[in-house]
């Protein structure tokens, strides 16, 4: 009687353990091509995953703040409606720390897309310009 509980427990935890394996290949799978057709499209998808997959265009709304123009913005007023926000829904004084962290990453997200924007256009500077190292007297 004993073995026949025993293999009733083993055939069911094999099922259920198979079930997730493959709901878990299925998952990583879709992702996996979701990533491929981003870079095929000419999106960054590693940058969408940095702040938690967030749009640019949602990150904007949730700051209410204009996007970014040729990767030039208000970082000041970007920075000034983070705080206002961030403190406004502070888990101790009865706010979301969901909400929170959506408005943490809109500004990460808004900071990643400016970043990444001064640096190609020093990249083309350079490249314009031709390298020019900084020399120091003395070395």
């Amino acid at each position: 009687m004993a073995h026949r509980i025993i293999t009733q427990v083993v055939i069911t935890g094999s099922r259920v353990l198979g079930r997730a394996v493959t709901e878990a290949w299925k998952q990583a799978s879709a992702s996996q091509q979701y990533a491929r057709q981003g870079a095929q499209s000419g999106s960054r998808s590693g940058a969408n995953y940095v702040s938690a997959g967030l749009t640019l265009d949602e990150a904007c709304r949730i700051l209410n703040v204009k996007p970014p123009m040729q990767g030039k913005t208000d970082v000041d007023h970007v920075l000034e409606r983070f705080k206002t926000l961030f403190d406004k829904n502070d888990p101790t004084k009865g706010g979301s720390f969901y909400l929170q962290s959506k408005i943490l990453r809109a500004r990460e997200r808004i900071e990643l897309e400016v970043r990444e924007a001064a640096e190609a256009a020093e990249r083309e500077t350079e490249l314009r310009e031709g390298w020019k190292p900084k020399l120091y007297k003395g070395r």
